[in-house]
């Protein structure tokens, strides 16, 4: 290996989060700043978060939730009605 092209490497390099936290692992960089680690972020956590700045999420989750009724009180009424047309056919047949 050539000399004097490798960059210096730090044995106890610093790790800060924006939540706090702080590690030191190896690097070539002293000191890193990140803004997620495995103590804040969300698949490590299992919190979502969800920065709902114009209640958008809330708004979405509503619409959903009008859909999904309307949807089952028109299928159960388009269900009530063949029920009867198929009595009123059954009771003419007879």
């Amino acid at each position: 290996m050539k000399k004097e092209i490798h960059p210096e490497y730090f044995e106890k390099a610093k790790i800060t989060c924006a939540c706090g936290a702080k590690y030191e692992i190896g690097s070539t960089m002293a000191e890193i700043f990140v803004e997620l680690c495995a103590a804040c972020h969300p698949f490590y956590t299992g919190k979502q978060k969800i920065l709902d700045t114009a209640r958008r999420v809330e708004k979405f989750g509503d619409k959903l939730t009008k859909k999904d009724a309307g949807k089952t009180v028109a299928k159960r009424a388009k269900t009530a009605a063949r029920g009867a047309k198929k009595k009123a056919k059954a009771t003419k047949a007879s």
